[in-house]
């Protein structure tokens, strides 16, 4: 599944509309304006509150209650909502939307919110499935950065059926807010993300969970270490149950491939085998190292 789009210039759209602006949808709508993505950009908010604070924004042009009055006439719409809400989200907007819109979402499953907005896809919009690798363990629109997605990986997930146009533009959009973009079946999407994005989570927070059971009087004691390592376990509860429910199967056969290393470095301790330690750390080392 490829699609090159080197040579291809990305020209402004109309309108873009933004569904929820917390930390990522308000950091789309500020990089799109930065950019000159589009020359008017709404954004629909379900909160009163957040509806208040886009008011006088000079990266939101319209702001709604509605989402399918947001949407309406957008020529892209991106839904930010939390994983679970984005199937329902595109159900309730996809009857406003005009012919020849593109929606595309930022949930970091695809498999089951491609196949389900898919089945559910009218003939008026093309749904093309979007994960920028950009997040962070605060969500609202008040840690939102215009440069967010600025060599960033996004994957770009098109189902066979998928329309090439819309494909290729949503493409072109993520490139145009500074994200390096990357295109792979929604299966293939969740399988890596639940080793480079998911487990990570689960392993930052079962490790404090193990800690909250020590003596309170060790907390003072910690350090960088601790704190780099478990930066993520602050992450909303609530979205990453989602995420977990989303993705389960993936998610369960990479904490069982997991465990597998987990065993071989207890029984490289066990057995005083600190050629093989050493060997884990090494190469360890050396992949951490490339990510820098």
């Amino acid at each position: 599944m490829e699609f090159h789009t080197e040579n291809e210039s990305y020209q402004p759209v109309e309108k873009l509309c933004v569904l929820a602006p917390g930390l990522l949808g308000a950091s789309v709508a500020m990089a799109c304006r930065k950019n000159r993505t589009a020359h008017s950009i709404a954004i629909w908010s379900r909160r009163a509150s957040s509806r208040a604070k886009l008011m006088g924004q000079t990266w939101c042009d319209e702001v709604s209650d509605d989402p399918s009055k947001a949407a309406a006439d957008a020529d892209i719409v991106v839904i930010c909502t939390p994983v679970d809400f984005i199937v329902p989200v595109y159900n309730e907007i996809r009857s406003s939307l005009k012919p020849g819109s593109i929606v595309t979402d930022v949930g970091s499953t695809k498999s089951v919110i491609c196949r389900q907005a898919n089945a559910a896809n009218g003939s008026n919009s093309n749904f093309v499935g979007s994960h920028p690798m950009a997040g962070s363990e605060k969500t609202s629109m008040d840690h939102a950065d215009e440069d967010l997605f600025v060599n960033k990986p996004c994957i770009v997930t098109p189902l066979e059926n998928s329309n090439d146009a819309s494909v290729r533009q949503i493409i072109r959009f993520w490139k145009s807010l500074g994200a390096l973009t990357f295109v792979k079946t929604p299966e293939d999407h969740d399988e890596i993300v639940a080793h480079i994005s998911h487990l990570p989570h689960l392993l930052a927070s079962s490790l404090c969970h193990f800690l909250d059971k020590r003596p309170a009087d060790w907390e003072p004691l910690t350090s960088s270490g601790l704190h780099d390592s478990t930066r993520i376990a602050s992450g909303d509860p609530s979205l990453w149950k989602a995420i977990f429910e989303t993705n389960r199967d993936e998610i369960k056969r990479a904490l069982s491939n997991y465990q597998d290393e987990l065993q071989r470095i207890q029984s490289a301790l066990t057995n005083n085998n600190m050629v093989e330690l050493v060997s884990i750390l090494e190469k360890a080392k050396k992949y951490r190292d490339r990510l820098s």
